[in-house]
């Protein structure tokens, strides 16, 4: 069984006020040096068959029209290895 990420992230033009509130937290409980903050999701698939270009192409699809809103967000699709 292989697992499949998707990472998904708001586009850098759009304002993330969830990354600034945690930005705006981190001084306050001594963590300091943080310049910028930007939260995201991330999906762990565990897929059954084998990886391959299909299945990549699938999920890519998935994320695209499910996972993600791609006027707002970008994603990445990666394999991680087990």
């Amino acid at each position: 069984m292989a697992r499949v990420v998707v990472d998904v992230m708001l586009k850098p033009e759009i304002l993330d006020p969830q990354g600034q509130a945690v930005q705006r937290a981190l001084p306050r409980l001594g963590f300091e040096g943080i310049a910028d903050v930007r939260q995201g999701k991330r999906f762990e698939l565990e897929v059954a068959e084998p990886v391959d270009a299909a299945v990549l192409a699938r999920i890519h699809e998935m994320a695209e029209t499910f996972l993600a809103n791609t006027v707002i967000e970008d994603f990445v699709v990666k394999v991680e290895e087990a």
